[in-house]
């Protein structure tokens, strides 16, 4: 699983933040390692550095090997905060999303016994 960190031009994209995020991804979405080709990480301060609230966002998206993008966004006051949201949201999205794909085809939910 590849991970790719990019930051705007207001958010220091620095070895330490990059290691950070890194850490943060693939703690979170270890599970998901082999389903996973690459994660991408975009940092932005909406608020291009004035003093805001929830103005720190991160936007994840993930491409599952031979399926779609997916994505998954969070707004924070700090970078940390807007990283752990999303990758939260994103796991969630991916624990669905991967979790019909192993669904049986022609499966109910409740199974297929029939028996009465």
């Amino acid at each position: 699983m590849q991970i790719l960190v990019n930051t705007d031009n207001n958010i220091a994209g620095t070895d330490a933040v990059v290691a950070e995020v890194e850490s943060s991804v693939e703690t979170v979405l270890a599970r998901f390692r082999s389903r996973l080709t690459r994660v991408e990480v975009h940092l932005s301060d909406e608020s291009a550095g004035r003093a805001t609230t929830e103005d720190i966002r991160c936007l994840l998206e993930v491409r599952p090997a031979g399926g779609n993008p997916l994505a998954a966004t969070d707004h924070s006051s700090t970078m940390t905060g807007a990283v752990s949201g999303a990758l939260h949201k994103l796991a969630s999205v991916l624990e669905t999303t991967f979790g019909r794909m192993d669904d049986h085809k022609g499966a109910s939910a409740m199974g297929d016994d029939h028996t009465p």
